[in-house]
């Protein structure tokens, strides 16, 4: 009685025969691997013919139903088991139970934890298989025999653990978050849907006083877009075709076999620098590019109140990038500019007013300047030098209110540098007078 012993179907059909069973459908893959295990030979759709060479099991003659050893029953669990659903669990209940059992042994949740990496290993390869209607038809068929002839990747090809692992707070492992995709090359199309032109940043600066009153401001952004003649492919049209190294991946993977394992490298395919396409004549418009430089207008809205730093988000306005992909964001940042008059403290306004010696000691009425014009101000007798008055309500408006910060004004009392004769002479007087006022009182 014979029996296969290697496991991997590489080493059984050979590299060639493999790339075949990849490029075609699962059900493709799995007849050829019933083909050659009731043959003893195979024959691809590139005529390439491979033998399926058999070994003599050691030891005594085995019925054909032996089962396997422990080992391999517990490497290669039923998926429902594993799960811990039913057979004719739905969508939603095996995604119910893969959140369930993440929860559980996710490594974010276990650090350091060996088994549990193992055991979510084991969940993300069941959870694969189950959740993709074609591979668990056959998996119902034919158990994991039927998908013998697949490759990791190709099991959890399709299989998005992003959004379930984003759900749960936690970040990606092992072999889902779009891992596998990452490495052995997910097709362009999904990549294209997660990605996002860059934002673009732009440095606006206003004066307080259009901070104050709030403005539209026009702005003229440079930044590319789609080229509107290839459509971002950068080539002429019919002149582009997927590339025959890489398939149309964008990388290559190189297999080294040792004694402990296969090791796979990938790298960045130099015949299509990463695109997966090969242009034979680029676009005459954007010259290969798939892109155009562009000046784009727009309008942006400054609200009332706005200070520096204040940060304005314009969705979809930032780069569209090279392709069809989501246009980024442009981030409109403010600066306020410094005022001649007034110094900003949040929703405050402050500034420095002049009084003459005089003024201070007797007291007087004078405007000062602010953001709605001249108000007048009492300054009471026997005003100190550094004496603040508020002015309720005569500040910066609030951002996103109705309501209005403070003006202080802050007094400085000017001493007179210059003074005539006369002025001295009623000076030594005033000082005369308060000594004899002390020496009396």
């Amino acid at each position: 009685m014979s029996a296969l012993r290697s496991t991997l179907p590489e080493a059984i059909f050979g590299n060639s025969a493999m790339n075949s069973m990849r490029c075609g459908s699962l059900k493709s893959a799995t007849l050829l691997a019933q083909k050659a295990r009731s043959s003893g030979f195979v024959t691809f759709p590139d005529g390439h013919t491979s033998v399926l060479q058999c070994h003599e099991a050691p030891g005594p003659e085995r019925r054909p139903t032996t089962a396997p050893s422990p080992r391999m029953a517990t490497e290669r669990r039923d998926y429902y088991e594993v799960l811990g659903i039913a057979r004719s669990a739905d969508e939603a209940d095996i995604k119910r139970a893969y959140r369930t059992l993440a929860m559980r042994y996710h490594p974010d949740r276990n650090p350091g934890d060996a088994e549990c990496v193992a055991r979510m290993k084991e969940i993300n390869e069941a959870y694969a298989v189950l959740c993709e209607g074609e591979k668990r038809r056959i998996y119902d068929q034919y158990g994991h025999e039927g998908l013998a002839g697949l490759s990791q990747a190709d099991i959890f090809r399709g299989a998005d653990f992003g959004d379930i692992f984003r759900d749960l707070g936690f970040g990606g492992f092992g072999f889902g978050d779009g891992i596998f995709e990452s490495l052995f090359g997910r097709s362009r199309s999904a990549t294209r849907e997660r990605r996002r032109g860059a934002d673009l940043r732009y440095n606006l600066q206003v004066t307080l006083e259009e901070a104050a009153t709030g403005l539209e401001k026009k702005l003229e952004i440079p930044r590319r877009r789609t080229c509107t003649s290839c459509r971002g492919s950068g080539a002429k049209e019919g002149a582009a075709s997927t590339c025959e190294r890489c398939r149309g991946t964008g990388q290559m993977v190189t297999e080294h076999r040792s004694g402990i394992g296969v090791f796979r490298q990938i790298s960045v395919c130099s015949a299509c620098q990463g695109t997966g396409r090969r242009i034979k004549e680029p676009c005459s418009l954007c010259d290969g590019h798939g892109v155009l430089e562009e000046v784009h207008e727009l309008a942006v809205s400054i609200p009332r109140g706005v200070d520096s730093g204040h940060t304005i988000r314009l969705e979809g306005q930032g780069e569209s990038g090279d392709g069809d992909i989501t246009p980024g964001d442009l981030y409109v940042v403010v600066s306020v500019q410094k005022h001649a008059v007034f110094e900003r403290h949040g929703d405050d306004l402050y500034q420095g007013r002049d009084i003459g010696l005089v003024e201070a000691a007797l007291g007087t009425s004078m405007p000062v300047p602010s953001l709605d014009g001249d108000v007048p101000v009492e300054i009471p007798a026997g005003t100190q030098n550094g004496t603040l008055f508020r002015l309720k309500g005569k500040g910066m408006p609030k951002l996103g209110s109705k309501h209005h910060g403070d003006l202080y004004v802050v007094a400085k009392v000017v001493t007179p540098e210059r003074l005539t004769n006369e002025q001295k002479e009623l000076l030594r007087q005033f000082q005369h007078m308060g000594k004899v006022e002390k020496g009396t009182g």
